[in-house]
């Protein structure tokens, strides 16, 4: 699971008294699956906690006799077991660590991760030494690449056109050591050169990079194809095959064995005492589990996507107009974006507590298995036993904020809608005040998960914001006039995300025309934010507006990368100054390819693209029957922490841009998820809007 914590505790915090090399996960690090279910590199498969092999299951499940299989290169065997379950609750080793056993899988670990003479260490293949935007550069954009280069002084290079012919030519500017990359490196500028075209190569320090274009139309591609992702994603219905050829389906989590279905879920045992009808929605990364935090951030960047079309200067809302992602609802008189974002509001409205029972109003945080499931698995085939978690403050508030914005976002087209959701808005919103510290547990990651956050200040102010914008209510202009968040620098180096809202608030009361006072240092407070960005992207070779404290890049960077330039794209809404819109621009040219390893984060873009993302339905790579990761998908992609034993065992060490593994095993580096979608499709929006 990407972006959140669990308190499934990974094999390198089990041996970091003996291991002190490995990178200890941070306490609040965003965790994932954990010690999950799947199929180790060698093969080895276990299930639920349990080896395949059956030896040493316990009820929670036990990993015995299969470390040395499950990490590429080793070749000991483990006499004993592990069983995660057991220490997500009890904090303790299971029985079975005997006769130096410990001994052999710190072995074994060292050997993966460092190699032998018969399993050299892991070596990733980055290509030509030039590296580029492999997808396309906007004719009246910035252009910029970067060389890894030893030279001291500066290099000639050439831009060469599909025939190799040149057609500029210029000097490098020496950058030392980056410390992203732990590479040395010098940068190219080439945005004198605006002749649109296709199959551009920059060529310096006798390397030639991967292919280009200079034009615009890949990013109107992107746009859509980031978009139509969220149809392949549904939950409870039939994907069709003649909409998203190669990704067909059968609907999941209905009522039709081997599913339990979503119709009448109940909760965790001793809960509550109903059921509710939780159908729909989008399965939030590889898993099946449905989250509201997550789903709630997402839909906003949906939204708000579309809302930006309407109101900003370069806005084009006919681009993302009814029919333009081919969907079952196309044709309904309504935008398309529209309806894929409509999908998800259904079912986060139906994840509130009814009336009559004792947090009505409230929201319940998730819904998904009670076990993990393994690899691969189609949504249709999954017969996990469905739960509902408990409510929290982040997860009602979230339902708040993305009932009041498609209040006002869906009215033109149907009032009743939109009704009824800011009628969920208002009593999410009274719930949330009468329990404003209901918060999600960190120990709340077994099937799911965890998704924890002991702070709802930011999602009190977010939700505040969307109720004001919507409604012109003084209560709601008074709670964010008051809130500390309200005068606070909430652009931070990590970005805005499901766990720090705020920005969504500051955004749209921003760009949203409203009444409330003191606006202008609302406005004032964003282009700030964007200086920061800016100036981040101006001392980095790579040219992206994150630089992570530390160096530690942090799970799902990549989403983490476009929301900073989300901000620099708002600052160049709000003022029409045009550095703010290069330096939006220019920051998706580390997302496609210009990168420490030289590969485009972007399913189905660039000529070396991550396309093997982790996934229980996009998994050709376990099961040539089933189909990668569809066109315009994100990668995690580098997350320095490493959490899952396939980035363990091959990354150990790794520095920055490096700690990323294309491969559906490294769930931490490389899961796909409806919130990093969401950053990448606004941004394309936006880059397609300027060319």
């Amino acid at each position: 699971m990407p972006r959140r914590s669990t308190a499934l505790l990974t094999f390198t915090a089990l041996l970091s008294a003996v291991l002190t090399a490995l990178p200890v996960t941070p306490a609040a690090a965003e965790g994932g699956e954990g010690a999950r279910s799947g199929t180790f590199a060698g093969g080895v498969e276990w299930r639920n906690g349990a080896s395949a092999a059956g030896a040493g299951q316990s009820g929670n499940g036990a990993l015995a006799g299969a470390f040395a299989g499950a990490l590429p290169g080793a070749g000991a065997q483990v006499n004993g077991a592990l069983a995660p379950r057991e220490l997500s609750r009890n904090g303790a080793f299971g029985e079975g660590w005997a006769n130096g056993a410990l001994d052999v899988a710190v072995a074994s670990w060292r050997a993966a991760s460092q190699g032998t003479a018969d399993s050299p260490a892991y070596a990733p293949d980055t290509g030509p030494r030039v590296r580029v935007n492999q997808v396309a550069y906007l004719p009246a954009g910035p252009k910029n690449a970067t060389l890894v280069t030893d030279a001291g002084a500066r290099l000639a290079w050439e831009l060469r056109n599909a025939a190799g012919v040149t057609v500029a030519r210029g000097w490098t500017v020496p950058r030392g050591l980056d410390v992203s990359s732990g590479q040395r490196v010098h940068s190219l500028d080439f945005g004198a050169y605006r002749t649109a075209g296709q199959g551009f190569t920059l060529v310096a320090d006798g390397e030639t990079s991967r292919p280009f274009d200079i034009g615009a139309g890949a990013y109107e591609e992107l746009r859509l194809d980031s978009l139509k992702y969220y149809y392949t994603q549904r939950s409870g219905i039939a994907v069709r095959d003649d909409l998203r050829p190669g990704y067909g389906r059968a609907a999941g989590h209905l009522d039709v064995a081997p599913n339990r279905g979503d119709h009448d879920v109940p909760c965790q045992p001793g809960l509550c005492d109903y059921t509710l009808d939780v159908n729909g929605g989008w399965y939030d990364a590889g898993d099946h589990g449905k989250y509201v935090v997550n789903g709630g951030i997402a839909t906003w960047e949906l939204l708000s996507t579309y809302e930006r079309s309407l109101l900003a200067g370069t806005g084009h809302p006919d681009r993302l107009g009814d029919g333009t992602l081919a969907l079952p609802e196309s044709g309904n008189g309504v935008p398309d974006v529209l309806d894929e974002a409509r999908w998800e509001l259904e079912f986060l409205l139906r994840m509130q507590v009814p009336g009559g029972q004792p947090l009505a109003g409230m929201a319940h945080h998730k819904i998904h298995d009670e076990q993990w499931t393994s690899l691969p698995l189609l949504p249709s085939a999954d017969p996990q036993k469905r739960e509902l978690h408990p409510p929290s403050t982040q997860a009602t508030l979230n339902l708040a904020a993305t009932a009041a914005q498609a209040a006002r976002l869906y009215r033109p087209y149907d009032r009743q809608f939109a009704d009824r959701a800011l009628t969920a808005a208002r009593a999410a919103w009274t719930a949330a005040l009468a329990h404003p510290a209901m918060h999600p547990s960190a120990d709340d990651g077994i099937g799911g998960g965890a998704y924890p956050d002991d702070d709802a200040t930011d999602e009190f102010y977010w939700a505040a914001a969307e109720l004001y914008l919507t409604t012109g209510e003084g209560q709601f202009a008074d709670h964010v006039l008051n809130s500390p968040v309200h005068t606070a620098d909430i652009f931070g180096a990590l970005g805005f995300d499901w766990g720090r809202t705020a920005a969504a608030g500051r955004l749209d009361l921003a760009t949203v025309p409203s009444a409330l006072p003191g606006r202008e240092q609302i406005r004032r407070s964003v282009v700030e934010g964007a200086d920061g960005y800016l100036a981040t992207l101006d001392s980095q070779p790579y040219g992206m507006p994150y630089a992570p404290p530390g160096n530690v890049y942090d799970w799902g960077s990549s989403h983490q990368v476009l929301n900073n330039a989300v901000v620099l794209a708002t600052a160049f809404d709000l003022t029409g100054a045009a550095r703010y819109r290069d330096g939006a621009v220019q920051s998706m040219d580390y997302i496609l390819g210009r990168n420490a390893l030289n590969t485009s984060y972007v399913t189905g873009y660039g000529e070396v693209n991550s396309h093997q993302q982790h996934s229980r339905w996009y998994a050709h790579q376990l099961d040539p029957n089933l189909p990668s990761p569809p066109r315009g998908t994100l990668a995690g992609g580098p997350n320095s922490s490493i959490q899952d034993p396939l980035a363990q065992s091959r990354l150990q060490g790794c520095v920055g841009q490096f700690c990323y593994l294309d491969d559906i095993e490294s769930w931490s580096t490389n899961e796909t998820a409806v919130n990093w979608n969401a950053a990448l499709a606004r941004m394309a929006s936006f880059v397609a809007d300027q060319g």
